[in-house]
């Protein structure tokens, strides 16, 4: 099954468009971690077995395992994931986009060493640098579009032509890129008429859309400004205020709760 057929499915059997972030600091892991030298691992594996019920997909964050040399507790999280919630698809969050060659190796990295069913990608080098992944029909490809980061309009915002960059971007990635339908955008809720704007610009192409709980999004607009005719179309991101709702012995169950609080508020709106 490919990673856009997961994903639909997983809207439709779960009522969900909740994406669960993985981003782990060790330093906000509750104290019952502080001895285990496995602690990156088993802390997201139990939030991973909390949460799976409400998450459309999963999104571990590469950087904040590899500064932690904690790559191997990735590879296992994510064969975790695939081995007791199949249904779940994963996102590897890695924001990769280089030259050809050396994103056929990215490619590798995402598919073949962590064995995500999807990756983000920076598109700001050109269709060369994301043509490998492209190419993975089985595979998502989640292309930064109009990120959530209040510095996101220095280079996105700029006039090309009459247009600002990230709704050129939008629409070529809807028009020209995704002949296997397997891309998707990254558009942050902290935007949300650039959100109606790149909706209407791509149609039902699905949106990743961090930026909601600790960056200061709002789960309501983004729904009203950006699901798709069906009322899907949203991998809606939360990390912080899922993963670290309590550090104490009930961490797991908040997390849980956290999460199917987003996906009611979420559905509330749809």
């Amino acid at each position: 099954m490919s990673f856009m057929q997961a994903l639909r499915r997983r809207w439709q059997q779960a009522d969900t468009l909740v994406c669960v972030g993985l981003d782990p600091e060790p330093a906000k892991f509750p104290a019952a971690f502080a001895a285990d030298a496995d602690a990156v691992f088993a802390f997201n594996r139990d939030i991973v077995d909390a949460t799976a019920q409400y998450a459309c997909a999963f999104k571990p964050q590469i950087a904040h395992f590899a500064a932690l040399r904690a790559e191997d507790a990735l590879t296992r999280l994510i064969a975790h994931i695939h081995a007791n919630h199949p249904d779940v698809p994963v996102i590897l969050d890695s924001k990769r986009g280089d030259i050809g060659s050396t994103a056929q190796h990215y490619v590798g990295e995402a598919f073949e060493r962590y064995r995500a069913d999807a990756v983000t990608v920076n598109p700001y080098l050109g269709r060369d640098s994301v043509q490998p992944f492209l190419d993975r029909a089985d595979r998502g490809v989640v292309i930064l579009c109009r990120t959530s980061n209040p510095g996101a309009g220095d280079l996105q915002d700029l006039d090309v032509g009459g247009r600002p960059l990230y709704q050129l971007v939008a629409e070529k990635v809807a028009r020209d890129w995704n002949e296997h339908g397997n891309c998707a955008l990254v558009v942050g809720a902290t935007w949300p008429e650039q959100l109606r704007e790149v909706r209407a610009i791509v149609g039902d192409v699905p949106f990743l859309v961090p930026g909601v709980g600790a960056q200061g999004g709002d789960a309501g607009a983004v729904v009203s400004n950006a699901k798709s005719a069906d009322g899907t179309g949203l991998m809606i991101s939360s990390s912080r205020a899922i993963l670290y709702a309590s550090n104490g012995t009930d961490y797991a169950e908040a997390a849980a709760n956290a999460a199917r609080e987003l996906r009611d508020e979420i559905n509330r709106h749809r």
